[in-house]
């Protein structure tokens, strides 16, 4: 498997673009996440690494990463569009708390089971999915019931 510089470096070759050193910057950045980020917050990282760079490249590159595979968009209920990484992730699906925010990642054989399941009975082969569970988190639902 190539790494993910590799990839992207492909990627933007057959957009017919080039793997600037800033594109290379940003892209350090946004692998060093380790949940999910918005694109201001990946702006802020940034910049605070690379002075240099502007809101409008940074953006303009957390499309390519999503384009290209390396990143997903994800949306938790709050109007905020974050990115989290896909290249050497297993798929999982996330826990939101409707209160706080919180999320969690879960990976669950048995519901991906059931998707294939529902998918087959309605004669659908499935080619990708998205499961935001929201609820509330064990410390709201804590703090609620002491209020």
């Amino acid at each position: 498997m190539k790494d993910p510089y590799d990839l992207f470096a492909d990627f933007v070759a057959r957009q017919k673009l080039k793997m600037t050193p800033q594109r290379r910057q940003i892209l350090d950045v946004f692998l060093a996440e380790k949940g999910h980020v918005t694109s201001e917050e990946l702006y802020q990282k940034v910049k605070a690494e690379f002075p240099s760079i502007g809101q409008a490249t940074v953006y303009r590159t957390l499309k390519l990463l999503a384009d290209s595979g390396l990143a997903k968009a994800v949306e938790f209920g709050d109007g905020a569009m974050r990115y989290e990484i896909l290249y050497g992730q297993s798929h999982h699906d996330h826990l939101i708390c409707e209160s706080c925010g919180v999320n969690v990642e879960v990976v669950d054989p048995a519901i991906e089971q059931l998707q294939e399941d529902v998918a087959r009975r309605h004669g659908f082969a499935l080619t990708g999915h998205k499961l935001y569970l929201y609820g509330l988190c064990p410390e709201c639902r804590k703090k609620r019931s002491v209020a």
